[in-house]
């Protein structure tokens, strides 16, 4: 009993090692950061396919782009006191804070005046936010991703920096594709977490009257970025220097905004890829903008913890193997194609309604490698267990077997089938008279024959044992008339038998002839064997007796024999007659037997006829009188034949007296034996005897025969 379930343990997860490695890997890959760049990816694309979103914050960016370079007719950097206007006549506008997205430190080349005009400006407006720049190292942040940790700042000069409300690290983080997604609140700066250069904005703004959401209870977040580049509005640096936009003339301009300043220029080295970059980098301060409109709006993406979309990757690789096994392959891949769709829309959808990240490259990497794993392990079985098949069964039944079968369709059961045996009959004999090498010859022709005869009327070879063939029909495919083709194809074994037997009488001398043993009943059928060695058959009784009946042909004079269980079942389809009871070795009861009789034979009505009859072998031109004992215009029986004329033999007849009109000429093939006795098959009657027969038989009178010719 253990055993048993053990096995069919086993057997269920034989199905799905391929689902359960590709979940191993998955999961491997997935925290060794290998589909990270994936998951990366995914994120950037879900940006490019969201609508993009105006910035509804109170932002504006001071630009310092090529126009400004271009007009103010300053090399970069610019001169520090330049700065200092600017901020003085930005500071006219009232704004919440200014952030000065450029550093400072060290002290200007054109003299210690020029940083105090900037130092003066920046004390008099109140509200700058400096930026510092900082001394990197990279370090592992979790398990799978790799951030900066700052071990020093280079704040600014003290003339530039004193009257600043704060100077913070302005440095953004990286991802490993260089491409910024993610931006620090608070940095690590020594053994001290330090506000970033964002969040120092956002305290000011905040304390300066601006509502805001509470800040996320994270040191890093996911940036909801608004859009590409231009995204925020801007004026460029010089028009405000230059007293082009004044607050006088565009009063509601910078009031109660949050002033960014910083270069945009693309010539510049602040520039970085994004979500949206598109070929092209976003400068560092409208980077910034994005982050303070994300705080600001309390809106950063939030990711679906790691945990669940390592599930999700571990349930997709099962499932993808799952579909191959409960479809075929074909099938399974547009369902796994369908899943997949789904899955993705969802995680669009929550992305695009819910500001929600689900990882889900790790959910496509595991339901591609369960599918294709398990595709792959389930085409190289199905492959072996094509050829396997082929040993047994025609190339079509196979087709038919690997489109239709489900898991365990063959594997052994009962069924009832119809079993047929056929052999040479003195196979033994036969073999004394020829060389190794014409038996095998010989063998190959009839038995390739035989075969083809098997396969046309829907049966399978079982095997071959020796000479002998055994067929089963019904099994492995359903056949409602299974009987039935069973005769059909004994009938159609004797008709091939004569062409094949013609050609060994003509090239040796020797004559085959078979017999056709068939029973119809329950047997266990599949593979079965040893485990090394399993073949399609049948057991059962069912088959032993198809295999006693064979041998019988011979003594009851008859080519085909089939038991009463088969004949209940083709009853009227097929000429046959009683040939009593016999007892079998193995069976306690009698069984009824029956001859088939070929329809060819019977399709003419004979008439009694007794004639003196002159036969002439064609071939070594041996003679021989006999007499007939019935006519038709298909055929005749004789008596008195010597007992070496087997089946198969070609004859030329002549027919003189028994009330015949005038002499007969024929010739005609020998199609059964009996004792003395033969059915024979006119081949060629000469014109002028034709009518001779067809008035005989019209005088005549329909005679009933207990041979089966």
């Amino acid at each position: 009993m253990m055993g048993r379930r053990l096995r069919r343990f086993w057997n269920l997860t034989r199905r799905h090692l391929g689902g359960i490695g590709a979940a191993v890997l998955t999961v491997g890959l997935v925290y060794s950061g290998s589909v990270e760049w994936l998951e990366l990816r995914s994120l950037d694309k879900r940006f490019e396919l969201r609508p993009r979103r105006a910035p509804s914050a109170p932002i504006v960016i001071v630009s310092i782009d090529e126009a400004s370079v271009r007009e103010l007719n300053e090399p970069w950097p610019f001169p520090r006191r330049l700065h200092g206007q600017l901020i003085d006549r930005i500071s006219a506008w009232k704004p919440l804070v200014i952030g000065f997205d450029v550093i400072f430190p060290e002290p200007s080349s054109r003299g210690r005046k020029d940083d105090e005009v900037l130092g003066a400006a920046v004390a008099r407006a109140g509200n700058v936010v400096l930026a510092a720049s900082c001394i990197k190292e990279m370090q592992a942040l979790t398990d799978i991703q790799i951030g900066y940790v700052v071990v020093d700042c280079n704040l600014p000069i003290l003339e530039v920096g004193r009257g600043a409300v704060a100077a913070a690290p302005v440095d953004l983080y990286q991802d490993a594709d260089s491409h910024v997604r993610r931006a620090p609140l608070n940095v690590l700066v020594g053994d001290k977490m330090e506000p970033g250069f964002d969040h120092q904005i956002y305290r000011q703004a905040v304390a300066a009257g601006l509502p805001a959401k509470a800040l996320p209870d994270a040191d890093t977040i996911l940036v909801n970025f608004r859009g590409g580049r231009d995204s925020f509005p801007s004026i460029p640096y010089y028009r405000i220097v230059k007293g082009e936009v004044t607050p006088e003339e565009f009063p509601g301009e910078l009031t109660g905004k949050i002033v960014l300043i910083g270069s945009t220029t693309q010539a510049e080295h602040d520039v970085f890829p994004t979500v949206f970059s598109g070929g092209v980098g976003m400068s560092g301060v409208e980077i910034h903008a994005n982050v303070l409109e994300t705080l600001i709006r309390g809106d950063p993406i939030r990711e679906v913890p790691r945990t669940v979309s390592t599930a999700l990757a571990l349930i997709a690789a099962l499932a993808g193997s799952g579909l191959v096994v409960r479809f075929r392959a074909l099938r399974a891949l547009v369902v796994t194609a369908l899943v997949w769709v789904v899955v993705a829309g969802l995680s669009y959808a929550i992305f695009a309604t819910a500001d929600v990240w689900l990882r889900d490259a790790a959910f496509t990497v595991g339901l591609m490698l369960g599918y294709g794993s398990t595709a792959t392990e389930h085409f190289i079985r199905t492959q072996r267990e094509r050829r396997r098949m082929s040993l047994f069964f025609s190339q079509e039944v196979v087709r038919t077997l690997m489109r239709e079968r489900d898991e365990g369709s063959l594997t052994s059961s009962r069924r009832v089938v119809t079993v047929l045996f056929s052999d040479i009959r003195d196979f033994t004999s036969l073999s004394e008279k020829l060389a190794p090498e014409q038996v095998n010859e010989m063998v190959l022709d009839y038995l390739t024959e035989m075969t083809e005869i098997v396969e046309k009327n829907g049966g399978v070879v079982d095997k071959y044992i020796g000479d002998c063939v055994m067929a089963l029909y019904n099994a492995p495919l359903p056949n409602a008339d299974h009987a039935a083709n069973a005769v059909r194809t004994g009938l159609e074994l004797q008709e091939r038998v004569l062409s094949v037997s013609a050609k060994w009488h003509a090239k040796i001398g020797v004559p085959i002839r078979c017999g056709v043993g068939i029973n119809t009943g329950e047997a266990v059928v599949g593979f079965l064997g040893s485990r090394k060695r399993p073949a399609y058959t049948a057991i059962g009784d069912a088959v032993n007796l198809a295999a006693r009946l064979e041998p019988l042909t011979k003594d009851h004079g008859a080519s085909i024999i089939i038991s009463e269980y088969t004949h209940e079942l083709v009853q009227g389809r097929f000429p046959t007659r009683p040939l009593g009871e016999v007892t079998v070795k193995g069976k306690l009861l009698p069984v009824k037997i029956y001859g088939v009789v070929p329809a060819s034979v019977r399709q003419h009505t004979r008439v009694a006829l007794d004639a003196a009859a002159m036969l002439t072998t064609i071939g070594d031109g041996q003679s021989w009188r006999a007499r007939t004992a019935d006519i038709s215009e298909g055929g005749l029986a004789l008596t008195g034949l010597p007992p070496d004329w087997d089946v198969g033999r070609k004859i030329q007849i002549r027919l003189d007296g028994g009330g015949l009109s005038r002499q007969v000429y024929a010739q005609g093939t020998i199609v059964s034996r009996r004792g003395d006795a033969a059915g024979v098959q006119f081949t060629t009657v000469e014109g002028d005897s034709k009518p001779a027969i067809a008035d005989c038989v019209a005088r005549g009178r329909e005679t009933a025969l207990d041979d089966d010719q």
